[in-house]
């Protein structure tokens, strides 16, 4: 589909890319991927990104027909916290998955949203409509989800920024002596196992800070703070220091709380500035019945 645009006083001085993000709907991640393969004309020549726009160039882009869904959406029980025309809050039950992959092309959350939910950003691609970041399978709680692409730019930026509050529950394994720390360690890939990832020199940067809520006896229930979103980065991180999840089936050890039921991890918090009005949005659910059971247990024990 061809699209035409002038642009305006309000626009000139700025790069191509963010000017057309600005007078148009679509996104500069789009836009900008446009513009690298020689797709968007200024006054019909084609121009780089960097481009400094001029008041009434005329420029003419075409943009891709939108791909065609092939995910079944599936009306799963979803929990929506919050949901505006902009984005909308969920509490992803532990033992869900998050997007559909090889062995799991039903039954998830994006199946779900796709239901429940019926605009969804399009960065991520027909598989992770909506989706700005993920949690694990055996993990609960909160995920922000993108209902428009200009949304999904924004909470993306949050995150990258580390503006965004994401606040975590965790049961480990030992008692942690400090009431507070932080871990600051590169996560990437395991050498030896690929389905892991694991601290490693070169890796990417990662920090977690966390601090000591209880202790019990061989146990600690600990509130996290991530500042970077590395995949595992939490449960990498707490077996890094010796106090691995409890339930953790790929870092922790085998004798724990409750075999075979997933780590005891949640996504308590979720803090973020609106796409739209900027104001600062701040959502908290509690964690899921077994994890509060299992608290209690441990309790009894002290």
């Amino acid at each position: 589909m061809l699209a035409y645009q002038k642009i305006n006083e309000e626009n000139k001085g700025l790069r191509l890319d963010k000017a057309l993000a600005n007078q148009t709907e679509y996104s500069r991640s789009l836009l900008t991927e446009l513009i690298k393969n020689d797709k968007v004309f200024v006054n019909s020549e084609a121009k780089k990104a960097k481009y400094k726009v001029k008041v009434g160039d005329r420029i003419e882009f075409e943009v891709p027909e939108a791909e065609v869904l092939d995910i079944v959406a599936e009306d799963l029980p979803l929990e929506i916290i919050y949901e505006d025309s902009d984005v909308a809050v969920v509490n992803k039950p532990q033992g869900m998955v998050v997007h559909p992959a090889a062995g799991h092309a039903s039954g998830t959350l994006v199946n779900a949203i796709m239901y429940h939910i019926k605009d969804l950003s399009s960065i991520n691609g027909v598989i992770r409509p909506g989706i700005v970041h993920r949690i694990d399978k055996d993990t609960s709680g909160l995920l922000m989800i993108a209902k428009n692409d200009k949304a999904h730019e924004s909470l993306a930026a949050q995150l990258k920024d580390k503006t965004s509050k994401r606040r975590y529950l965790a049961i480990v394994h030992g008692e942690i002596a400090n009431d507070k720390g932080t871990i600051e360690a590169p996560i990437g890939r395991n050498l030896k196992d690929r389905k892991k990832q694991a601290v490693v020199s070169g890796g990417k940067p990662a920090v977690t800070h966390f601090e000591v809520l209880e202790r019990f006896y061989g146990y600690t229930l600990i509130a996290l703070r991530l500042e970077t979103g590395r995949t595992h980065q939490i449960r990498v991180h707490m077996n890094y220091i010796g106090h691995p999840v409890a339930g953790d089936p790929l870092y922790g050890p085998n004798k724990t709380l409750i075999p075979n039921k997933g780590q005891f991890l949640h996504a308590e918090t979720l803090g973020f500035d609106h796409p739209t009005t900027g104001e600062f949005m701040e959502f908290q659910v509690d964690a899921p019945e077994i994890f509060n059971e299992q608290l209690e247990k441990l309790r009894e024990q002290v």
